[in-house]
């Protein structure tokens, strides 16, 4: 008999569900709208039809041991999301509590890049670390942080938030109300926003000034950056200066053996990953010199739910 965990990733788009076992092997995988319920019960009863779906659909025999959630604005200790920006539900929502009534194994919540660590550390490139951080650059910058073989929480669930860890007090508007989070310079959306700030100050041709606000994606720079485009290239430089010397920071508080990047901005590749090494080591303290690893997340296309299932088995063990 296998033994199997469910992991489910809510997003403000759609929802990944997937069934794996202890070595990341997939048994099942699928996804459903994550908005179209205007009740989260009836989201929730979706969720659940969906795994049996899964559950029916495995010919071995098996044991569910868990269920992990990664989600946004999840609060570890309540089982809880709390005001999440990009979901239709309001307030807060006892997830865990609400997939208590379909299933009797343990549940466990999270936000998506605290999952993302824990994948990290039980499928991925850090199963021998027990000191970490991975860092998602998506539309937002998340970030969860291992110390001593545990993900950090903090008291009331939430730490850990690097990408609202100030860079400009008189920098640009975060949509969490403050001004000048590293998430809106580095991360999908604050590429973006650099590249419209470079093209009015430089005057160099680019691809990149025939193309729409609305249009413009991480994709579409790195493409530019890889046929040299002066912006595009000046635009990863600024990026990467900027989350090197944030991540030289993180290092002088957590000195972990190593910090994963993660994300649609990572698959710039070298563009990206050369600059921040060389800006994180340029502005890292002299006794961390040489010390710390910048790697990229080793967990592929699967990420979501095998950071969200890999809770389980952390939880567990």
């Amino acid at each position: 008999m296998i033994n199997l965990s469910v992991g489910i990733d809510i997003g403000g788009t759609n929802t990944a569900i997937g069934i794996i076992d202890r070595e990341g092997k997939i048994y099942y995988q699928s996804s459903i709208p994550t908005q179209t319920r205007e009740k989260v019960e009836d989201y929730v009863f979706d969720i659940y039809q969906e795994i049996e779906k899964g559950k029916q659909s495995i010919k071995q025999k098996f044991e569910l041991k868990g269920i992990g959630i990664g989600a946004p604005n999840a609060n570890y200790y309540n089982g809880t999301i709390e005001d999440a920006p990009n979901l239709r539900w309001r307030g807060t929502i006892g997830f865990s509590a609400l997939f208590s009534k379909y299933y009797s194994v343990p549940i466990f919540l999270t936000n998506d890049a605290n999952a993302a660590a824990i994948g990290e550390m039980v499928y991925g490139g850090a199963k021998n670390m027990k000191n970490f951080a991975v860092v998602t650059l998506g539309t937002g910058l998340g970030s969860g942080i291992v110390v001593n073989g545990k993900l950090m929480y903090g008291h009331d669930g939430f730490a850990g938030e690097l990408g609202h860890v100030i860079v400009d007090h008189n920098g640009r508007m975060c949509n969490c109300g403050r001004q000048g989070c590293l998430e809106t310079y580095v991360s999908a959306t604050g590429l973006v926003r650099t590249v419209f700030d470079l093209l009015a100050h430089f005057t160099e041709p680019s691809i990149l000034r025939d193309i729409p606000y609305s249009e413009m994606t991480a994709k579409t720079v790195a493409d530019a950056a890889k046929n040299n485009d002066f912006i595009a290239l000046e635009t990863f430089k600024k990026t990467a200066e900027i989350l090197g010397k944030s991540l030289a920071d993180l290092t002088a508080i957590t000195a972990h053996e190593a910090i994963f990047l993660f994300g649609g901005v990572t698959k710039a590749g070298s563009i990206l990953f050369d600059q921040v090494e060389y800006f994180m080591n340029k502005n890292m303290l002299s006794i961390f010199n040489n010390k710390i690893k910048l790697l990229q997340s080793k967990l592929g296309e699967n990420a979501a739910i095998l950071g969200s299932s890999a809770l389980v088995w952390s939880e567990l063990e």
